[in-house]
């Protein structure tokens, strides 16, 4: 087995009364693929933002190459440092991109406050070949380029800073779905050519087998199923995941059935 990127050990986070992560542990291997899946509210994304640093974790801890990242670290240089091990990449492109810099300006930013005193125009040209745009999109603004075209940009502005942990929230959902096939086709490229592990936090279950090695289910803060994505999917064990595949609209769907079912669970 390849060694893990990432590791979360029992992590809790409480909101009030309510505990919106409840002892969640996981394990992502270098170049690995895990989806989180779960309803809205299941504590996924809290999840998420715990991994990225974007949020504090009560109890528990997160590991990137056996380091943890929940300690509190000092200096500018330590602070960039932890902010290269793990990116995001969020649902909306349009609000994580400046609509006063064109793309080139966006990824030279990115580039500067990393690796201050280099030439950064042949890694522009390399990370726009590598997410499909090509140097014709360098001067474009964000409110120029489709949904599709600003969410590639977001995945080079990831990329640009080598981060071995990619978290990806929500990050086709709002795309068509012929634009999500791209998108995904995208990061399934970037994932052989590099030793990226991506971290999908989606309520698609078709993403989720698309694009991802194993998965784990979340229902109110608790994982309540883990496993190869394969076997989860095909033989979900747990009430609470059989109910979320039968909850995607097909053939001779019922959606009081469903209904009922979510009730009684």
């Amino acid at each position: 087995m390849p060694e893990p990127v990432l590791e979360a050990v029992n992590l809790t986070r409480a909101f009030g009364a309510v505990r919106a992560v409840d002892g969640v542990s996981f394990t992502l291997p270098k170049g690995g693929s895990l989806g989180i899946v779960g309803e809205s509210g299941s504590g996924k994304t809290t999840t998420a933002r715990i991994v990225v640093g974007l949020e504090q974790a009560d109890d528990g801890q997160i590991l990137v190459d056996g380091r943890p990242r929940t300690a509190r670290v000092r200096g500018r240089a330590a602070r960039l440092a932890r902010a290269r091990e793990v990116q995001m990449v969020f649902q909306d492109p349009f609000l994580s991109l400046d609509p006063r810099l064109s793309v080139e300006a966006v990824l030279r930013e990115t580039l500067r406050l990393h690796f201050p005193g280099a030439d950064h125009a042949p890694r522009i040209r390399q990370l726009l070949d590598q997410v499909g745009l090509g140097t014709r999109a360098a001067d474009a603004l964000p409110r120029r380029l489709s949904g599709g075209q600003r969410q590639r940009v977001a995945i080079a502005r990831a990329l640009a800073v080598e981060p071995a942990v990619l978290v990806l929230d929500e990050a086709v959902a709002a795309l068509d779905v012929s634009v999500q096939a791209q998108i995904l086709n995208l990061l399934a490229d970037i994932r052989e050519q590099t030793s990226i592990g991506y971290l999908f936090i989606t309520h698609d279950l078709a993403v989720v087998g698309c694009v991802t090695d194993d998965v784990i289910v979340m229902r109110r803060g608790a994982v309540v199923e883990a496993g190869a994505t394969a076997e989860v999917l095909n033989a979900p064990r747990h009430p609470y995941t059989r109910l979320l595949l039968a909850s995607v609209p097909r053939p001779g769907w019922n959606p009081g059935r469903i209904a009922a079912e979510r009730r009684a669970l």
